[in-house]
């Protein structure tokens, strides 16, 4: 992974853009209006938040984001059915 930090461009990035070897993240993308002569003449950047990950690097952060997505689903359906239980319980009773 290379954090290329704060970066500005003319051009509004992609959250995600893929090439042939990298996979590169935009975020916290901002829309800055700069006076970029001396008659006032405005143009319109943007500075956002770069991180370039090798297709394997992003492949393995991906994986590891599904793991904690179905440990968080798993518990959450935990949850539900010790409520559904205690909510056929109570109406049993």
């Amino acid at each position: 992974m290379i954090n290329h930090g704060k970066v500005e461009s003319a051009v509004k990035p992609e959250n995600t853009v893929m090439d042939e070897f990298s996979v590169w993240i935009a975020s916290n993308i901002e829309e800055v209006t700069k006076t970029i002569n001396d008659d006032g003449a405005e143009a319109t950047f943007y500075t956002y938040d770069l991180v370039q990950y090798t297709k394997d690097e992003y492949i393995a952060k991906v994986s590891e984001s599904n793991k904690n997505l179905e440990a968080q689903l798993l518990e959450t359906q935990s949850g539900l059915t010790e409520i559904y239980e205690q909510m056929l319980s109570a109406a049993s009773v």
